[in-house]
């Protein structure tokens, strides 16, 4: 572990230490949540603010060590993605941290002007990180060099979802909830507080944005394995899996627009 950490270091110093100051915040909102009596939406305010701490950090960790993969004539473009996904992911979670801190919900809040302006602002970062990613993709089709073919095309393949997750996103962002058949709050699942009564366009939505960990992962354990002994073999196991990944997207997604709970009570 500390050999990957250190090797994650050499690869992007920035991004190792965004994903190391949101582990640091993670704790922080854990000792706040263990402090703070107050409920936002009939949940600890300080659950979101946790989760997107913890995912962010698994995030910018994954782009570090994926845009060493970049080609030398392209750094100046991968050192772009690097401080822009640094900053926004930033300022997404002091925006979320701010608002739970306030007692009042960070996303879908344009209660008043100052949570439509925090909110918007949430909205943008978002979006700038979107576009770094489409860029990073596009990088990933022209000039990333010395991987094996099942595992760079485990690479595109994630970061393919990653930008579906971002779409889907723009859904709950359109419907102004992430919950169908329901208002956004009640009885949820155990931390992660899917709704267990409504339809609830989370799961999905996280399912395809960490495709970016989990195809990535199986390209590079498919081409590491070296099982299918031919590279065309592999390459079409690691579309598989993508294929059967898409697949639960899909049906998460339909099952939340029925307005049908994920696990009901």
């Amino acid at each position: 572990m500390s050999d990957w950490l250190a090797e994650l270091h050499r690869r992007d110093r920035l991004l190792s230490f965004t994903g190391w100051l949101h582990v640091t915040l993670a704790a922080v909102f854990v000792v706040a949540s263990s402090i703070d009596g107050r409920t936002v939406l009939g949940i600890d305010p300080w659950v979101k603010p946790l989760k997107f701490a913890l995912s962010i950090a698994v995030y910018v960790w994954t782009l570090a060590w994926l845009l060493d993969y970049v080609r030398p004539q392209a750094r100046r473009a991968a050192r772009a993605i690097s401080i822009g996904t640094a900053l926004a992911m930033t300022i997404e979670t002091v925006c979320i941290a701010s608002q739970s801190l306030r007692g009042v919900p960070s996303h879908f809040n344009v209660t008043t002007s100052f949570d439509g302006m925090v909110f918007s602002l949430m909205g943008n970062m978002i979006a700038v990180n979107t576009v770094l990613a489409g860029l990073l993709f596009w990088l990933f089709l022209r000039h990333a060099t010395g991987l094996p073919r099942p595992q760079l095309w485990g690479i595109r393949l994630g970061l393919a979802f990653l930008l579906l997750g971002s779409v889907e996103g723009g859904l709950m962002i359109g419907r102004g909830a992430h919950t169908v058949g329901a208002r956004d709050g009640g009885a949820g699942l155990p931390l992660l507080n899917w709704s267990t009564q409504a339809g609830d366009l989370r799961p999905a939505h996280a399912l395809a944005l960490h495709g970016l960990q989990a195809i990535v992962l199986a390209g590079w354990l498919v081409a590491r394995l070296g099982r299918p002994a031919s590279v065309a073999g592999q390459t079409a196991l690691v579309f598989s899996f993508a294929a059967l990944y898409l697949l639960a997207f899909a049906l998460l997604l339909s099952q939340a627009l029925a307005g049908r709970p994920l696990i009901a009570t």
